[in-house]
């Protein structure tokens, strides 16, 4: 029975993605801060577990916890992450910082804490959730949309680096997901804009997603899930999967267009 370490299992993706594992018999320990919002996924047999990836002390005990038990991982999917939307100018430097602590190092610190396991096993797959706005730029997202194209650097280069020891890289590359962060992203966009230079764009943007996610114009988290469990279960995962609603056209015209035109497609239609 392979093991399982999903962050960010309380909600979404990382909700989904733990209960369909678990359902195939996978041995899955779903990590959150919120533990008491994992309790639904005990009864599909899902080990929930304790975890602030900002905290460091927290991230050790986590791997240490599971590794005592099972004295083995074999599957990481690094799916804890979030995006504080607003303008580049306007969102406070502590809270950038923030994003790049959960999108970025905190999946990295994760990902150094398992690998002498999967090495040592000669079996690994690391799975990072990434974004259609890894692929293309995230308009009043700048910040998220950084992380994400870091993201997507950080595991190409990490790809090369560990395949030699049977240990596998994947990029999940989600567009569009319905999810209450939608919502909770149109509302702090709105929030950090207020009385700004970039209020009007900001409250457009906001109502756009609104209504996006109201008209069903997103992807389901479960789609998204069964991409993740795909990916695991394939003997030749593909190095990404660009998924869920939008996502495959978006990225396609950002290759073709000439990036004046795409901006302005982009601006538009936001």
């Amino acid at each position: 029975m392979k093991v399982v370490l999903i962050t960010g299992a309380s909600s979404g993706i990382g909700f989904e993605t733990a209960k369909l594992l678990a359902q195939k018999g996978y041995k899955v320990y779903g990590a959150a801060r919120r533990v008491e919002a994992m309790k639904v996924l005990e009864k599909f047999g899902v080990i929930p577990i304790k975890l602030d990836v900002t905290n460091n002390d927290s991230i050790h005990n986590t791997i240490d916890t599971l590794i005592e038990k099972e004295h083995r991982i074999d599957v990481l999917i690094n799916n804890a992450g979030y995006g504080s939307f607003g303008a580049i100018e306007d969102v406070e430097e502590e809270e950038a910082k923030r994003q790049f602590e959960v999108n970025l190092f905190a999946v990295a610190k994760l990902i150094k804490l398992v690998l002498p396991y999967m090495r040592q096993q000669r079996y690994g797959k690391i799975i990072n959730i990434s974004s259609m706005s890894g692929k293309i730029p995230a308009y009043l997202g700048g910040w998220y949309s950084a992380t994400k194209y870091a993201l997507e650097g950080f595991s190409g280069s990490l790809r090369l680096e560990i395949s030699d020891f049977g240990i596998d890289v994947v990029l999940i590359e989600p567009g569009s997901v319905k999810t209450d962060w939608a919502l909770i992203s149109a509302d702090n966009l709105e929030r950090s804009a207020r009385g700004g230079a970039y209020e009007v764009t900001a409250t457009k943007i906001a109502q756009g997603l609104r209504k996006r996610y109201e008209k069903d114009m997103m992807s389901d988290p479960a789609v998204i899930a069964k991409y993740i469990v795909k990916s695991i279960e394939s003997k030749k995962s593909k190095a990404h999967y660009l998924v869920g609603f939008a996502a495959k056209p978006l990225v396609f015209l950002h290759a073709v267009l000439p990036t004046k035109i795409f901006d302005v497609l982009l601006k538009k239609f936001s």
